[in-house]
C-alpha cells in the first residue's frame, strides 16, 4: 500500500511549516505530499491565516524535487475551469509532472460566507462540478490544431479553446471521492483516475468501491484502471506513552483514533491498514494533523512505511 502524507493548512500553518514536512517526506521516502484546499480553519482561528493551495504547490513545485503534489481536495466553487486548468498545468510544468488534482464540489459554507464565494444549492454546486470536470480535462487535451476545446453547458461556455498551458504529464491524474451513491461513482467513472473515500470505516469503503466499480462497467470501463484510496487521520507513537502523548497535542481521544484512524503502536497502524487492503484500497493518506512533529514522520516511515509496502496491490 502506498502512503502518502496529507496535511491541513486551513487549520494554521505558514509556507514555511508545509515545505519543512514536504522535504521531510520527501527524504524519508512517502510516496506523495498534499494538502487540503480550505480557507477557513475548523474549531480553530487558523493563525497565521489561510494559504491558497494553488499558490503553495507552486511554491513546492520549485522547492521540492522528486515527492508528488496534490490536493485533497480543491472545490469547484472556488475558482472557474478554465483557469483552474490553466494553475494545475502551471503547476505541473513547473514541478516537472508531479502534480495531482484531487477535486470535489465544496461542502464547507462557513468559508464561502466568510471570503465572499457564492455557495450554491448542493444540486447546483454538483451540476457545476460535473460541468468543471469536463472543461478541465477538455482542455488539457485539446488540440488547437483540430479547432481546440469548445464546452457549451448549462453553467459553462468554451469556444475553440486552444486550450494552453498544457501540462508536463499528458494528463495529470485526476481525484474523484465522496460517499454519494449515485451521481459520485458515474463521475468518477467518468473522469476520476483514482477515487478517495475520506475519513471512513472499512464497511463503508467496501460498499462505495462496489458502487464505482458497477459504474466503471456500466461505462465500459475496465475497474483496475481506477487506483482506490482513503484518506485517515494518522496518529503513532513508538508506544503507549508516546502514542497518549501524540494524541493529546492534536486534541484527540485515544480511543476515538483508535476506531477512526491509523493509530496506536506501529503494528496497530499497520494492521488498520492492512484491513483496509483487504477490501480494495491501495493507497493511504495519512493526515498530519501536528505539523510541527517531524519526528512522527520519522517513526511513520521507519516502523509503519515498510509494512505498508508489504501489503497486497
Amino acid at each position: 500500500m502506498d502512503l502518502r502524507i496529507f496535511t491541513e493548512p486551513q487549520q494554521g500553518a505558514t509556507y514555511d511549516d508545509l515545505l519543512a514536512v514536504a522535504l521531510h517526506a520527501e527524504r524519508l521516502g512517502f510516496g506523495a505530499f498534499f494538502r487540503s484546499d480550505h480557507y477557513l480553519g475548523m474549531g480553530t482561528d487558523g493563525l497565521p491565516g489561510p494559504s491558497d493551495a494553488w499558490i503553495t504547490l507552486a511554491g513546492l513545485a520549485r522547492d521540492t524535487t522528486t515527492i508528488r503534489l496534490g490536493t485533497l481536495m480543491t472545490s469547484a466553487t472556488f475558482r472557474h475551469p478554465g483557469p483552474l486548468a490553466i494553475s494545475v498545468a502551471g503547476v505541473d510544468q513547473m514541478s516537472g509532472g508531479r502534480v495531482e488534482l484531487g477535486f470535489g464540489a465544496g461542502w464547507f459554507e462557513a468559508e464561502h460566507q466568510k471570503y465572499g464565494i457564492p455557495f450554491p444549492s448542493t444540486a447546483e454546486r454538483f451540476d457545476r462540478y460535473e460541468e468543471q470536470l469536463a472543461v478541465i480535462t477538455g482542455l488539457w487535451a485539446a488540440d488547437a490544431s483540430t479547432g481546440g476545446f469548445s464546452h457549451h453547458g448549462t453553467h459553462y461556455q468554451v469556444s475553440d479553446s486552444p486550450g494552453l498551458p498544457k501540462p508536463h504529464q499528458p494528463k495529470p491524474p485526476v481525484i474523484v471521492g465522496g460517499v454519494g451513491k449515485r451521481r459520485t461513482p458515474a463521475l468518477a467513472a467518468a473522469y476520476a483516475d483514482e477515487f478517495n473515500l475520506p475519513f471512513v470505516d472499512t464497511d463503508t469503503t467496501r460498499a462505495q468501491l462496489e458502487r464505482v466499480t458497477r459504474a466503471c462497467e456500466d461505462a465500459d470501463r475496465d475497474p483496475a484502471t481506477m487506483r482506490w484510496s482513503n484518506a485517515l487521520v494518522v496518529c503513532v507513537g513508538s508506544d503507549e506513552a508516546e502514542f497518549r502523548r501524540r494524541a493529546e497535542a492534536i486534541g484527540r481521544e485515544p480511543d476515538e483514533l483508535r476506531a477512526n484512524g491509523v493509530a496506536g503502536t506501529p503494528a496497530e497502524a499497520v494492521a488498520t491498514l492492512a484491513r483496509f487492503a483487504a477490501v480494495g484500497s491501495q493507497r493511504a493518506y495519512l493526515q498530519v494533523l501536528d505539523l510541527a512533529d517531524l519526528d512522527h514522520l520519522d517513526l511513520l516511515a521507519a516502523e509503519v512505511l515498510p509494512g505498508a509496502a508489504d501489503l497486497a496491490r
